[in-house]
């Protein structure tokens, strides 16, 4: 049986004393894809910072994988103005992803560049090396973006509303990407979105959240669910 990467018992997340997300009792194993959904305020960002140890848990508990404490979590976070117009090359943004490996190491290792290198390659982005990070169309930032949090770890990768702004083809190739990582590289996922349509046919379970834990199960139990079958409108299987 596969040991999980991450573990959540009863672990509540917030801040000031006030729980934005609380009760979440749920485990993310080697290759799992987890859409995490629901509503505005319903939590999703405050539980994605208790995953990547950013935030303690104010109640249950959260245990992390000794392999996972030692290569780190992969983070690709909401993008904001400021950083979609960050002024660095693809190969400068590509290679920061490998700072957690070099500690205090003023410069890179070959290792690290080696690494950068092929995560490019995988992306498709090695085309790109020499652009400005700011000149790319948003799903090449997007590639760039996945590459740089693979340089981080090849366990786990975090998405939080990595489509926003995107345009529909570019989300679609967006998809693809992720999907071709987490089957045929194994890499799990989890993906925060708005969107409960399209992570239905992404991921292979769906944690919907609304302060808590409404429901956690795989995308077939979700479809079959009423809370499922709500917010899907009747969506045929």
């Amino acid at each position: 049986m596969k040991q999980p990467l991450i573990q959540c018992t009863g672990a509540g997340f917030g801040y000031e004393h006030i729980d934005a997300v609380s009760d979440v009792t749920m485990e993310i194993l080697p290759g799992d894809y987890i859409g995490v959904v629901g509503e505005n305020g319903a939590g999703k960002s405050t539980f994605i910072k208790g995953l990547l140890g950013l935030l303690k848990p104010t109640s249950g508990s959260i245990s992390m994988a000794e392999e996972l404490k030692r290569t780190g979590v992969g983070y690709l976070p909401q993008q904001t103005a400021a950083q979609k117009d960050f002024p660095a090359t693809v190969w400068e943004v590509v290679l920061s992803g490998t700072l957690s490996r070099a500690g205090y190491r003023p410069f890179y290792s070959r290792e690290e560049k080696e690494l950068a290198r092929m995560n490019m390659e995988k992306l498709g982005i090695e085309d790109l090396k020499k652009k400005c990070f700011r000149d790319l169309s948003g799903g090449q930032k997007q590639r760039v973006l996945i590459a740089r949090a693979l340089c981080a770890t090849e366990k786990l990768l975090i998405l939080d509303e990595p489509i926003t702004g995107l345009d529909p083809s570019a989300a679609q190739e967006f998809y693809q990407v992720v999907r071709g990582l987490n089957r045929e590289r194994g890499v799990a996922i989890v993906m925060v979105s708005h969107d409960v349509q399209n992570m239905v046919r992404q991921a292979k379970k769906i944690l919907h959240l609304k302060q808590k834990v409404l429901f956690y199960g795989t995308v077939e139990e979700y479809r079959r669910s009423p809370l499922g079958r709500s917010f899907l409108g009747g969506e045929e299987e």
